[in-house]
């Protein structure tokens, strides 16, 4: 059975949208979201769970893409998220550094 061509993209750049929104944007939310992690628990776990849990993260983020209407919210969804994730997981690490050191 075909599909009905009401929800199909007309054009290409609508896809390939979703597409690259779901790939690069989605990873870099994964990846940002496992270095948050390394502030919270040890590295080489970390490293360790992400081959399986980064995987699934980044499958789902990419699945979004398509699920949503409108894919410039995916985008700004996505590239917030990242900053997000990167900003806490650089104040955790400034934290973490200097904050048992006295001046």
């Amino acid at each position: 059975m075909p599909a009905n061509k009401k929800h199909l993209n007309k054009h290409w750049w609508q896809r390939l949208n979703r597409i690259l929104a779901g790939t690069l944007a989605g990873y870099a939310v994964m990846l940002s979201f496992h270095i948050l992690l390394t502030a919270f628990f040890p590295k080489q776990n970390v490293i360790a769970t992400s081959f399986f849990t980064g995987y699934i993260c980044w499958a789902l983020l990419l699945l979004w893409a398509f699920i949503a209407k409108n894919p410039w919210f995916v985008w700004i969804t996505y590239i917030g998220l990242t900053l997000i994730f990167l900003f806490i997981a650089h104040l955790l690490h400034i934290n973490l550094t200097y904050g048992s050191a006295t001046i």
